[in-house]
């Protein structure tokens, strides 16, 4: 079992570099994509198709927009699974109550905790600009912020992709106390 997230901003890299991870490891690859397609927003669909042509024709590609606690239990060890991405996940499931929010967060690191097989997690940096003005907004910034730092603990590495460049922060990075 390893779990490995990788996390960056817009553009910078994270799902190529997720991609490279999953590849090397010389596993079956399951993309766990929690995009749902959606044919009136053509510049998204550009998007999706994007991820799409990268993949190897080889990788299975499941669409889990909500269950992805579920989709996790379901692997086998000798799988890999690549879940692009956690901010989509999120954005999916804002109308959950708060106890419901953290109740699938609660589901989904146990899981991740029991899983045999190998998860990599793309997830994007959201904290890094201004305080949304809109509560919608402060909410998803907020879950995907503390879900990924909920995560981290359970790595064996966890890459911030920025500009094109990838550092293993476990490596270098010191953990913060959370409070």
């Amino acid at each position: 079992m390893s779990i490995i997230l990788v996390t960056g901003p817009s553009r910078s890299g994270k799902s190529e570099w997720a991609e490279q991870i999953a590849a090397q490891s010389q596993l079956p690859v399951f993309y766990i994509a929690t995009a749902r397609e959606d044919v009136h927003d053509p510049e998204w669909q550009a998007r999706i198709e994007q991820h799409q042509r990268r993949r190897p024709a080889a990788w299975v590609t499941r669409p889990v927009p909500f269950a992805l606690s579920d989709c996790i239990a379901q692997a086998e060890a000798g799988d890999c699974l690549l879940i692009d991405s956690l901010g989509t996940w999120v954005a999916n499931c804002l109308g959950e109550s708060a106890a419901q929010w953290t109740q699938k967060c609660e589901d989904l690191l146990e899981t991740l905790t029991q899983t045999s097989a190998t998860v990599i997690l793309v997830s994007e940096e959201t904290g890094w600009g201004l305080v949304p003005s809109y509560p919608t907004g402060r909410l998803f910034r907020d879950r995907l912020g503390s879900l990924t730092r909920d995560i981290t603990p359970l790595t064996q590495a966890a890459y911030l992709v920025c500009m094109g460049m990838a550092i293993n922060l476990k490596k270098i990075g010191v953990p913060v106390p959370k409070r």
